[in-house]
Order: structure tokens, then C-alpha cells, then sequence
């Protein structure tokens, strides 16, 4: 009897190309990070700053009505670029920040790690630049929440509170201020986020580097500083990086003697870094067409 044996049919189909390929990463890691049910708690307070910074806003433009809660002067309430300045460079934004990359960055790269993923997600005619994309869209989706929004609304509201266009004359540079700082401080975490996301599989062990990296540059700092008495120990902060840059681009003096220049090279050097290992650490077969 004559056996037929089938061999392989070759597929004659033509892939189809998305404009965004990566928006179902992207997607998937924005769900997944809402499905955390201390997340749930934790983001609303992240956005209380926004709201305060709001508040003072309104409260600048009617003294009159609020003159009752106050003794004394209210320089504080004067809206300018400072203002804005300290909305992005406090401390305790920072600090809201590096939580809020704990629980949507940690586990971005180490759980695909920890699962063998990569291989699922490169059999997908997807490249590397696109994985990397959305969980870059991720971590960049819940920042500029926090960062770029508030800070456009604190300008568009400060002319609707006001009535007029007079705070946009004097500081019309200052949404361009707003755009960049968001985006470089977005960058850098992300950067930050994932370089750190991808040595590891344990992500509990991620959220630690992501915290402890942050606070002990700032530890370190501090003990070299109290030693040495030199500014130049600030670059090896990273809150103090990002405030002096913080300082430069909405124009007010910066907080340390040195040249924020430095402080930028400090960033992108970490930033070349993270590309570097990214690179190296996340790979996968591509589907060549």
C-alpha cells in the first residue's frame, strides 16, 4: 500500500503592517499595572501635589476672598516660573515619581525574563525597537500624568482664572518649559526603569534597585557633602541632578554652584548606559520579511 506523506505548504500570505505595533504591549502593561490593588490606592495621592499646586492658583487670583486665612504675606502664592519649578522638583514629587515607576516599571522586562517571553514576543513581526517602545509607553503614559498634564493645566487655568493673557506675555516660553522638563525627566525614568527591569527576573528584587538607587545616591551626597563641603559630590544624586536641570530650564538660579550642564551629562551618561545594556540583556529571534 502507498503511503502519502504531506510535507510542509509553504505560506504564500504577506505580513501586514500595523502603524503601532507596539500599542498591544503598551496596553496590556498599562491593564496589568491597574489591576494592582495597591496601585489603585497609591495613584489618586500621587495626583494630590497637582491639585494643591492647583488650589494656590485659584487662591492667587482671589486674595480678596481668602485674605482671612492669611496673616502675612503670601509670596509663596506668586505665580511664576518658580512656582512651576517647584511643582517638578520637589522632593516629595520626586519621590511620588520613583514610586509610581515601582509599580508600573518593575516588572516590565524581569517578568518577561522570569517567563521566557522575549522568544513569544520576537515571533511577532515585531522588532526590538518596538518592545522596547511600549514598555517605554508605559512607564511614559502614567508619568506624564503627573508631570506634562498638571503642568499645562496650571498654565491654561492660571489665564482662565485671571482673565486675561498677561501671564502668557510675560512667560510665553514657559509651556515649552513645561513640554521639556516632562519629557527629559519621562526619558530618563524610563531609561532608568527599564535598564534596571532587565538585570533581574525577580521583580520584587527590581523594585528594591529602583528605590534604593535613588535614595542612597542622594545618602551618598549627603555624607560626601557634609565632609567635603564641595557641591561638585551633588552629581552623585539623582534628585539633585534633576533638580538642578529643573532649575535651568524654567530659568531660576540653580541650588548648587556648579554649572548644570553637568548635571545633564550625569543623566545622559546613565541614560547611554541603560541603551547599552538594554541591548545586550533583551533578545529574541525577529521575523525577517
Amino acid at each position: 500500500m502507498t503511503i502519502k506523506e504531506k510535507g510542509y505548504a509553504h505560506w504564500d500570505g504577506e505580513f501586514l503592517d500595523k502603524k503601532f505595533p507596539w500599542w498591544p504591549i503598551t496596553r496590556y502593561g498599562i491593564k496589568l499595572t491597574f489591576k494592582k490593588k495597591f496601585f489603585k490606592l497609591f495613584f489618586p495621592l500621587s495626583l494630590l501635589p497637582a491639585v494643591v499646586f492647583l488650589a494656590g492658583i485659584y487662591v492667587s487670583e482671589r486674595l480678596e476672598d481668602f485674605r482671612f486665612m492669611f496673616r502675612e504675606s503670601v509670596t509663596f502664592l506668586k505665580i511664576d516660573p518658580k512656582y512651576f519649578k517647584t511643582y517638578f522638583t520637589n522632593e516629595s514629587m520626586l519621590f511620588i515619581i520613583v514610586f509610581i515607576l515601582i509599580l508600573c516599571g518593575s516588572g516590565l522586562i524581569s517578568d518577561d525574563l522570569k517567563h521566557n517571553s522575549l522568544q513569544l514576543y520576537f515571533s511577532r513581526p515585531i522588532k526590538k525597537k518596538d518592545y522596547f517602545f511600549g514598555k517605554t509607553a508605559v512607564i511614559v503614559f502614567f508619568l506624564f500624568i503627573v508631570t506634562l498634564i498638571p503642568g499645562l493645566v496650571f498654565f491654561v487655568m492660571k489665564l482662565v482664572f485671571s482673565g486675561s493673557f498677561k501671564f502668557f506675555i510675560s512667560y510665553p516660553w514657559l509651556p515649552l518649559s513645561v513640554i521639556g522638563y516632562s519629557f527629559i525627566v519621562t526619558g530618563f525614568f524610563s531609561f532608568y526603569t527599564l535598564f534596571l527591569s532587565s538585570i533581574s527576573k525577580n521583580r520584587r528584587y527590581v523594585a528594591i534597585l529602583i528605590f534604593g538607587i535613588y535614595i542612597f545616591s542622594d545618602i551618598f551626597f549627603a555624607i560626601f557633602y557634609d565632609n567635603f563641603r564641595s557641591h561638585y559630590f551633588s552629581l552623585l544624586s539623582l534628585r539633585a541632578n534633576l533638580q538642578q536641570l529643573g532649575a535651568c530650564i524654567f530659568g531660576q538660579k540653580t541650588r548648587y554652584d556648579i554649572p548644570w550642564i553637568y548635571s545633564f551629562l550625569v543623566l545622559l551618561s546613565i541614560c547611554v548606559l541603560a541603551s547599552f545594556v538594554l541591548k545586550k540583556k533583551v533578545k529574541g529571534i525577529e521575523i525577517v520579511k
